[in-house]
């Protein structure tokens, strides 16, 4: 049986973490971030440690114990600092642009795809291929960076698309001449 829930979370000298109406909230330098606490859990700082009680031993309270700590510990590790995602474009004529909140890319498309960043989230894009987004909120980095990759999954035979820095794309071999015979004696 994991017992991860147990472990206390240390918080660092510049981050708060206030719990409120069972609301946990974190204020760091890189941001503010709150989360909902599900039922018959509570949390306590004490000593520059936050640590999550269980009020019952119900399957379903258990379950939540260890998560609800690896949440707030992944919350304070974003405020003091951010998440990254990097993206990287591979096709001929693929390119990308930020300007202000909006992120433009010509994908093969016969119209360039925008997405705005959403509130939280920054972006940087390097020698036109690369995409660096950062955030506080690991989950909504990871939800906004898998909605880019979805517009244009690379794909097994060429690569082209967007894809995870230090993704390994699976590659498939392409059709191969002379696989039929002429004649057929």
């Amino acid at each position: 049986m994991a017992r991860g829930g147990n472990n206390p979370v240390i918080i660092p000298a510049n981050v708060k973490v206030i719990i409120a109406n069972s609301l946990v909230k974190v204020e760091g330098p890189n941001g503010k971030l709150e989360m909902k606490l599900p039922s018959k859990l509570k949390v306590e700082v004490k000593d520059g440690k936050v640590s999550v009680i269980k009020e019952t031993e119900e399957a379903q309270v258990k379950c939540n114990h260890g998560t609800v700590r690896a949440r707030i510990a992944v919350m304070i590790k974003g405020v003091t600092e951010q998440y990254v995602k990097v993206l990287m474009i591979e096709g001929v004529g693929f390119k990308a642009a930020i300007a202000g909140n909006k992120l433009s890319m010509t994908l093969g498309f016969s119209h360039p795809v925008e997405r705005t960043l959403p509130l939280g989230v920054s972006g940087a894009v390097e020698k036109n291929t690369i995409i660096t987004l950062k955030s506080a909120d690991k989950e909504m980095l990871g939800d906004f960076a898998a909605q880019i990759r979805k517009i244009r999954v690379p794909d097994p035979y060429k690569a082209k698309g967007i894809k995870y820095a230090g993704e390994h794309i699976k590659r498939k071999a392409g059709k191969t001449a002379g696989g039929a015979t002429a004649g057929g004696k």
